[in-house]
């Protein structure tokens, strides 16, 4: 029997739910009863009626279930970690605000908003001094509803999306650290980034340009403001998908985000804007192995690596995350 028909015959066996994200390698995500972005798959995680479920992609993902869920068993095949969410922790996190508090502005003069990828414990931080979270998809409004606390937006961890956002709103921002006054900011960063949305350059859409007349350049908010300046579209995943299914199959597309998602678009006319594979390396740790050992695991009782958060953390990690479903 082969490792494939193996996770099927378990499947059927168990009561569990497989979801996984777009940034997954094509043999685990073709195994996903649910597949999307970070945000739709927390929401459909929690709502599914299966008390069991496993989470294809990265830790923070994984968390996010289980402050939405904590009465659902999560387990992830490799609790992966993300490479910007690692970026921030707790610490990280509290001295940036110091840092902001020596510049001048009073912790009780700022708003934090998280980005969806970073740590439970984070969220919880943002939480409690009455944050948001968001996705790349929401992220401008969500910052319009914080701005309208008159506070100043300290925006974790992507400096790139919150520099888009600023640019796109008309906002000035500023990256913790760079030298600039944060006081002269609407917006300040904190200097984190994702590694693979940073290898997408200039130089890259001048050669689809050159090479391609016509040619379409998407590109995701978490690539540098230089790159997204110059495309022709810039949203996030589940945007990226839906505006190139509704592009004509003969318009030509360089798209900069994720190498297995672009790989799976569209059969042609659809490029990868890198000269280099932009494969998320902690995203396609999990492989096929890895989901049938976890659903074994399941069998046996012992629910191998199982997330879990602390009653605190997920309660005040819940009220950041609340406060963007509401908004």
């Amino acid at each position: 029997m082969s490792i494939k028909e193996e996770i099927i015959e378990l499947k059927e066996e168990l009561e569990v739910t497989i979801v996984a994200h777009f940034y997954q390698k094509d043999e685990v995500f073709n195994m996903a009863d649910f597949t999307g972005d970070s945000l739709e798959l927390a929401k459909f995680a929690s709502k599914d009626k299966n008390p069991n479920l496993i989470f294809c992609g990265v830790g923070f993902m994984g968390q996010s279930v289980k402050i939405l869920a904590p009465k659902k068993r999560v387990m992830m095949p490799r609790i992966a970690c993300c490479a910007m969410a690692k970026m921030i922790d707790v610490d990280y996190y509290r001295q940036n605000v110091q840092i902001l508090e020596q510049s001048g502005i009073n912790k009780e003069d700022i708003m934090p908003v998280t980005y969806i990828n970073s740590s439970a414990e984070v969220k919880a931080e943002v939480g409690k001094m009455g944050g948001y979270v968001c996705t790349s998809s929401n992220a401008k409004i969500i910052i319009k509803r914080a701005l309208q606390s008159g506070k100043k937006i300290l925006f974790v961890p992507d400096k790139c999306l919150g520099q888009n956002i600023a640019i796109d709103m008309g906002l000035k921002s500023c990256v913790v650290g760079d030298g600039n006054d944060p006081r002269d900011a609407d917006i300040i960063c904190y200097n984190g980034f994702c590694s693979v949305h940073q290898l997408f350059e200039l130089e890259d859409i001048e050669f689809y340009r050159k090479k391609f007349p016509g040619i379409l350049i998407v590109t995701h908010p978490e690539c540098k403001p230089e790159v997204c300046a110059k495309s022709d579209f810039v949203g996030s995943t589940s945007q990226i998908i839906k505006y190139i299914k509704e592009l004509p199959l003969e318009q030509k597309v360089a798209v900069g985000t994720e190498y297995n998602m672009v790989n799976r678009l569209r059969e042609k006319n659809t490029y990868v804007l890198s000269s280099t594979k932009p494969e998320c390396p902690t995203m396609n740790e999990t492989r096929l192995e890895d989901l049938r050992d976890t659903l074994l695991s399941i069998k046996r009782g012992e629910y191998a690596n199982e997330i879990n958060i602390s009653e605190e953390t997920r309660r005040y990690a819940f009220e950041a995350l609340n406060r963007m479903f509401e908004i």
